[in-house]
């Protein structure tokens, strides 16, 4: 089994995640795609994130539309903080003869050495899916001077490159522009139901 793992605080999440995680199932042709929703980013601490459960609600409209997603709880069962290398760790521990494949964008690439023992998080995967990001360029000699064997690991997935980020959406919710067109039908009707980022 090939199991893809895609982390993220999804405040809200928008088509951008809907066609990264789709085009990883297709292009390396995993089993699944697990959504990891975290709870508590430690690299936001000092922004607001709105309440886990109802970022669960609106990711949960997300998956149950597209077969092969699913909603990991690796990270809404544990305590804080939420490493991606503590993650992948437990996930490696429970499905040791899994193929662990983990998405990310080209921005998280370029600023891997900055995680929370990035060496450690790279032991334990199988592949690192990349999806590139407009106007983000990486290095990827410095990068593999500094995480010897990051290059074996990467895989880049065309065709993902999106220039949608969440923080876009709620700026632009906040400022009564329309947004519909950026998340997918149920999320918006979600959050005009319940008015979230007003």
């Amino acid at each position: 089994m090939k199991i893809g793992y895609f982390g993220g605080t999804f405040d809200p999440p928008h088509l951008g995640h809907v066609i990264l995680a789709a085009e990883a199932i297709f292009q390396l042709e995993l089993d699944a795609l697990h959504w990891i929703l975290t709870p508590f980013p430690p690299h936001k601490n000092s922004n607001p994130v709105t309440p886990v459960e109802i970022r669960l609600d609106i990711l949960d409209l997300v998956v149950n539309r597209h077969p092969g997603f699913e909603i990991s709880h690796v990270d809404l069962t544990r305590d804080p903080p939420h490493y991606a290398s503590d993650t992948v760790e437990i996930l490696k521990a429970e499905k040791p003869s899994y193929k662990l494949v983990y998405l990310i964008g080209g921005d998280s690439l370029r600023d891997l050495p900055d995680w929370h023992e990035p060496a450690r998080f790279l032991q334990d995967i199988d592949q690192l899916a990349v999806a590139s990001r407009p106007h983000i360029e990486t290095d990827l000699d410095a990068l593999e001077h500094i995480l010897p064997g990051l290059e074996d690991k990467i895989v880049f997935l065309s065709g993902t490159s999106i220039d949608i980020s969440s923080s876009f959406i709620r700026q632009r919710i906040k400022g009564n522009g329309p947004y519909s067109h950026f998340v997918t039908q149920a999320v918006y009707q979600y959050l005009e139901d319940n008015q979230l980022y007003r």
